[in-house]
């Protein structure tokens, strides 16, 4: 796929670690090859601590989106969530959807993506299991790229 200027990141993985570093974050960073799903990332949780997520975007009928952040070993039931959040028909945004309001590429998904959202029209569900665990890891913006973090 050809690339154009367009096509690059709002923010960069280079912007976010200094961002992280003046918010006082600590993370330990890892470089693998690019992981677009939990399935392809498995061999990587033994050699990276902490709790391995994974993040789905997600818009309902009436086009409100959400961003889920996820414990890779928690179910979920979209069913379920549509109630506990109050919303109705769940499904997954396209990826130009996601560009356009995350200015993220699919595999790359992450919390960290709501920096490209200064409007705040997702909106950020964070899994209480995974909160509630000492470290999580999350790809910065790139999925070639894993952080482990408190």
């Amino acid at each position: 796929m050809k690339t154009s200027p367009a096509d690059s990141l709002p923010t960069t993985p280079q912007v976010l670690f200094p961002l992280l570093g003046e918010l006082g974050i600590v993370y330990e960073l890892y470089h693998h090859e690019p992981i677009f799903t939990v399935e392809e990332g498995e061999h990587l949780e033994a050699s990276i601590p902490g709790i391995h997520c994974r993040n789905l975007f997600l818009r309902d009928k009436k086009g409100v989106m959400y961003l889920v952040v996820l414990a890779n070993d928690t179910r979920l039931d979209l069913k379920k969530l549509e109630g506990l959040i109050g919303s109705a028909r769940l499904s997954f945004g396209s990826p130009e959807r996601l560009w356009a309001h995350l200015g993220i590429r699919p595999g790359g998904v992450c919390p960290f993506t709501v920096i490209n959202d200064p409007e705040r029209r997702v909106n950020l569900l964070p899994d209480e299991a995974m909160m509630a665990a000492e470290r999580v890891c999350y790809h910065p913006l790139d999925n070639a790229m894993t952080v482990s973090l408190a």
